[in-house]
């Protein structure tokens, strides 16, 4: 894997909805559908992507399981700057 993408949902319906969605650009991309984790548990869904993990946290489990600082020393990737340069 190359990146992680970390997000916080303040609902299990938000963060279902999110998952969702990412689920369908990258599909429309061609990317063939992720390994998932925690769906139907909801406090934590996991997708990878292969190149890309996506977690999705609601607010306990994120400041939990703290990934933030288990890899504080991963370099970060400021993400509406790629954005920008993209369009």
């Amino acid at each position: 894997m190359d990146f992680f993408v970390v997000t916080t949902g303040t609902s299990i319906r938000q963060m279902h909805a999110l998952c969702d969605e990412v689920r369908v650009q990258m599909k429309a991309r061609g990317n063939k559908p992720p390994a998932t984790e925690g769906y139907e548990q909801s406090s934590w869904i996991l997708q990878d992507w292969g190149d890309i993990v996506l977690h999705s946290f609601l607010p306990e489990a994120r400041e939990l399981y703290d990934l933030e600082g288990l890899w504080a020393d991963a370099k970060r990737v400021d993400w509406q700057a790629v954005l920008a340069q993209s369009t």
